[in-house]
């Protein structure tokens, strides 16, 4: 059975065309068995029948064509005097489907103005029999003959307003879907971009550490075995302390990790800008560290800024500095904001480094403070200080922790 009505919906005008022959067969039967008195050649009968039959079998595939071809018909029924006889339920048929065909509105605002006058000119043209002419029994009749047609086009027009809605719900659920990839995308973009920046942070500030330390080791080795011991221990911590933080990274992209990853370290916050001093100073750089204010509770985000860009900063200065380069970190709390100064009294990082933003043709240091920063609302100055060396400035704004 539901092949069959497959079938059936797969083939609407071959449909059609089977109650039209069926429609112009009873038509015929009509035609041959005609009441005595009607007006009209049983050949014009026919003719008529035919017609409002080709109108029943093509009214899907072009509904507006065979309406305007019934309007002409009826009106030729009514200037030659042909009644209504069986082939005009056409008309019921072709006001239905117009009105619930997705087309031009005057096509539909045609059908019920036809439907709703077809019973008072027919009763024009065709009074009751004698014994039943009173005004109120034309006037019923008339309402009577009118309700079909009526709602015939109200069927229709509600039919199409249904599939109007379903068609709009339809294409809001396909819209939203693919709001809800472009939202995805844009998420592992972001992601990806935050993966990249916490792997150079990793990378470039605890390798420029051990690189410092392997230096130093090499060349103490033999003057000063217990001072190269230091530095190698230093070096073993340090990678250490990387292996663990690109585990926790590389967690991320892959589903069950914290199974597989093994040792994993809290994600960097304020309070351990502190240890990062130690660890640099144990690498060589003399840093003094102050804080200033009352320390409070910080987002999440705003810890992890905060630890990157002194992170950033301290290895930009052991890298372009110069020897015997010092450093002095501030964390300032302010009522609404944390202040972070990080300067240094080296030579500086080239001039384009800051100029372009922050790519020096090796890295994206600075560019990543900048991204950093404007993730949270703050704000970033970069550049040269007065008497020679580099100065990073930055204010995070603070909000409530949740």
């Amino acid at each position: 059975m539901q092949r069959l009505y497959d079938f059936l919906r797969r083939h609407p005008t071959g449909v059609d065309t089977f109650w039209a022959v069926v429609l112009f067969g009873f038509s015929l039967l009509w035609v041959a068995s005609k009441p005595t008195g009607a007006e009209g050649a049983p050949a014009v009968y026919a003719v008529v029948a035919a017609l409002l039959s080709l109108v029943v079998a093509l009214r899907r595939r072009m509904p507006e064509k065979m309406l305007v071809l019934t309007v002409l018909l009826g009106l030729a029924q009514l200037a030659f005097g042909l009644v209504p006889f069986m082939a005009d339920f056409a008309m019921l048929v072709i006001i239905y489907t117009v009105a619930a065909h997705d087309g031009p509105r005057w096509a539909s605002r045609l059908a019920l103005a036809g439907g709703l006058s077809a019973a008072t000119l027919s009763q024009l043209r065709w009074p009751l029999e004698d014994g039943a002419e009173s005004s109120a029994a034309k006037i019923f009749f008339t309402v009577i003959m009118t309700v079909p047609f009526a709602l015939a086009w109200v069927l229709g027009d509600s039919l199409r307003t249904r599939r109007a809605y379903f068609a709009q719900l339809e294409e809001r659920a396909s819209r939203l879907e693919k709001e809800r990839e472009a939202q995805a995308k844009v998420a592992v973009a972001a992601e990806r971009a935050r993966i990249a920046r916490e792997l150079h942070d990793v990378v470039a500030h605890n390798v420029s550490v051990m690189v410092v330390q392997a230096d130093g080791a090499a060349y103490v080795m033999d003057s000063s075995p217990e001072t190269a011991k230091q530095a190698l221990e230093t070096i073993s911590s340090t990678g250490r302390q990387a292996l663990a933080e690109m585990r926790r990274l590389l967690g991320i992209l892959r589903t069950g990790e914290h199974q597989e990853a093994g040792e994993y370290v809290p994600q960097p916050d304020v309070q351990q800008i502190e240890d990062l001093v130690e660890q640099v100073r144990g690498a060589g750089l003399a840093v003094d560290f102050k804080v200033e204010g009352t320390p409070r509770p910080l987002p999440s985000g705003v810890e992890l800024t905060a630890y990157r860009i002194v992170q950033e900063a301290l290895t930009n200065s052991r890298k372009h500095g110069g020897p015997d380069v010092g450093a002095s970190v501030r964390l300032v709390y302010f009522d609404d904001g944390l202040g972070l100064l990080v300067e240094d009294d080296g030579r500086g990082a080239p001039q384009e480094m800051y100029e372009d933003g922050g790519a020096d043709g090796r890295g994206h240091g600075l560019i990543g403070m900048r991204e950093r920063v404007g993730m949270v609302g703050g704000t970033l100055d970069a550049g040269p200080r007065p008497g020679g060396g580099f100065r990073i400035s930055a204010l995070l704004p603070l909000k409530p922790a949740h």
